[in-house]
Order: C-alpha cells, then structure tokens, then sequence
C-alpha cells in the first residue's frame, strides 16, 4: 500500500510537470521510469533479493540508478520520487556500514539535481531531506515487516518449544513417580500370591498395601498432570526402608541433612527412589545402603547395594534406564552432578551430589 501511494503521487508529480509543454513521448518515459523504478523496489524489498551474490546486487541496483536518474539529466524532469526508493534499497541489499556511504551519495545528489530547475536553498534543501526521509522510510518499513514475521515465528517456535518442555516433564514425572509405586505393587503382588496359600493374614495385608500404593500412584499421575509434585527425602526413606524389607533386603538407612528447599528436597528424594526402584529390579541384592550428608560445602546422596553381576559390570548405567537422563536434568539446576557405576567392591552407587551454595541460591536464601 506504500508503494503504490508513492507510485500515485508519482503520477500526479509527473503531470503537474508536463502540463505546460503537453510532451506525450517525455510524459510517457516518465511514466515507463516510474513504474520501473518502484517494480525494481518491490523487487529489491524481497527477502529473496538480500541472498543474491554481491555482484548480481550491485548490477541490480545500477539498473535502478540508471532508471533513478533517467528523467533527471535526459527528460530534464525533476521530481524526487525515485531518488528515495534507490536509497532505501540501497540500505536493503548492501551491507552495512557501508551501505550507508552511497545511501548519503544519492542523498547528497539531490543538491546538483535540483539546481537545474530551482535556485534557492530552501528548495534544494526540500528535494535532500525529501530524499532521505524516503530512503529510511522504505528501509524502515521493509524491516518492520520482517520482523514482524521473525516475531510471528519466533513466537509459534517458544509455543511448539513449551509444548515439548512440558511433555518432556509429564514424561520424566510419570517415569520418577510411577516407577517405584508400579515396582512395589509388583513386588507386594507376588508376595501376596504366594503367602495366601499358608498365611492368609499376612496376604491380607499385603492386599492392604497394595490397594493403598495404587491408590498413591493414581494421586501421583493426578498431580503430575496439573503440577510438579513436591516430595520429601525423609518421607522417601522411610519409606524405600519399609519396601526394601519387604523385599527381604537388608536396607541401612542414615539421613542427616537437616532441613531442605522443597525443590531441592523433591530432587533428592527422586533420586532416591529411582536408586530403589533398581534395586527391586534385581533379585540378587541382599544388602543395601542409603546414606545423605551434608558437608561445609555439598550435600550428598548415595544408594548402594550388593548382587552386582558380570553383565551389571559391563553395562552399569543400562539398568537405569532413561531414570539417570531425568536426574540429571534435575539436578543440572543446581549445578548438581550424578554418578552411577560399580565400585571396587563390587557394589553399584548411584551418587548425587549438590553444591550447598546452589541449593541455598535455589531455594531463595
């Protein structure tokens, strides 16, 4: 819309110019030049046109000056209106600095120019500053809309981008939250199945039990899927301690942290039951720990078990699953770190490690 209210007020210019010599020929080359001067802005405002090599660039734009300046020096016609245009394509296509030295150039020209017909400094001022309030305002305008359209797509990029973020987290949730409480009904289902041939109560019980972590388990998904859930190492302990010895696993258990920042808390305590939910996995531990310290400067987690196998040896890191690439995740945003492997005694330790400093800073003290 721009550029045709250039291109009509080009016309009218170029009528009040030949309406006393009525030159047909001279009013239709005006015409021809201003209509392709503005085809050659439209053209020169592409995006398409910025990639062009610097050589077909240049050649592109000296078509455009020989159409600029055209009815100035061979119709002897001076209206200004594609001297603005060559300006601000000028802007477009060159890089800048240095686009802006022939930018002032065709500016500057436009002083020669209006002498051939007007004699004053206010007029040869006008056609100058008439020039170049053009020139910025095609530049500006072309840029605009590009942003404009950067924006847009930035904008549908940080959507699709927060979509993934938070299918990612549903999906780290599920696997942190569900995990042990899917591993502990598996575990207490079958200890059921084979007490309640002779020990009919204690089957019970069980029963009891698993109703009771199915149901936490559907609270779980229920929160995971409106908010991150908080969660408490301590509570997480106890806990893995009950679970463990159920599982006829000698579990020693030793927390002395202290008070923690919730978040960094729920960390620690998903930590923890990840490490569980591995050990349940394997039927060969007998003996496990679970130990938090803290330090003058970090505080550390570690969940260490017996039963480690040759294949466990060979592939230490496999038994997690994508559980270690979760807590890392989490971690990260306490500058934490997190190790799994096999020790020389033979025992696998799965470390988390945070510094007292980030967790203080994360917790808002």
């Amino acid at each position: 819309m721009v550029v045709i209210s250039f291109v009509v007020n080009g016309v009218i210019n170029i009528r009040l110019d030949n309406a006393a010599d009525h030159d047909t020929g001279k009013f239709a080359w005006s015409l021809v030049c201003i209509f392709a001067g503005f085809g050659m802005l439209l053209l020169h405002m592409t995006v398409r046109a910025r990639r062009w090599p610097m050589w077909l660039k240049v050649l592109s734009l000296s078509a455009q000056a020989v159409i600029t300046y055209f009815p100035y020096f061979v119709l002897h016609q001076l209206w200004g209106g594609l001297a603005g245009p060559l300006a601000g394509a000028i802007l477009l296509l060159l890089p800048r600095p240095t686009a802006w030295f022939p930018f002032l150039a065709v500016v500057a020209s436009m002083g020669p120019v209006a002498t051939m017909k007007y004699h004053t400094a206010d007029w040869i001022s006008y056609y100058i500053i008439s020039t170049m309030v053009l020139g910025l305002v095609v530049f500006g305008l072309t840029r605009l809309s590009e942003l404009v359209r950067e924006l847009a797509a930035a904008r549908s990029e940080l959507a699709r981008m927060a979509v993934v973020a938070e299918r990612l987290r549903f999906a780290r949730d599920l696997h942190d939250l569900l995990g042990y409480s899917l591993s502990s009904i598996t575990l207490k289902s079958e200890l059921a199945y084979r007490l309640v041939p002779g020990q009919p109560d204690r089957a019970r019980k069980e029963l009891t039990e698993i109703l009771q972590a199915s149901r936490q388990a559907l609270a779980d998904v229920r929160e995971v899927a409106s908010s991150y859930r908080e969660m408490s190492l301590t509570s997480e302990a106890s806990s893995a301690q009950a679970m463990l010895e159920t599982a006829e696993i000698d579990a020693k258990v030793d927390i002395d942290v202290g008070p923690l920042p919730p978040d960094l808390d729920t960390v620690l305590a998903t930590t923890l039951r990840e490490g569980v939910t591995n050990i349940l996995r394997h039927s060969k531990v007998q003996h496990c720990s679970i130990r938090a310290t803290q330090t003058p400067t970090s505080i550390r987690l570690e969940v260490a078990n017996d039963g480690v196998t040759d294949q466990d040896d060979d592939d230490a890191l496999a038994r997690s699953g994508s559980g270690l690439g979760n807590l890392r995740t989490r971690l990260s945003a306490f500058d934490g770190t997190l190790t799994a492997g096999v020790s020389p005694d033979r025992w696998f330790r799965l470390t988390a490690e945070v510094p007292r400093t980030r967790a203080a800073t994360n917790s808002g003290g």
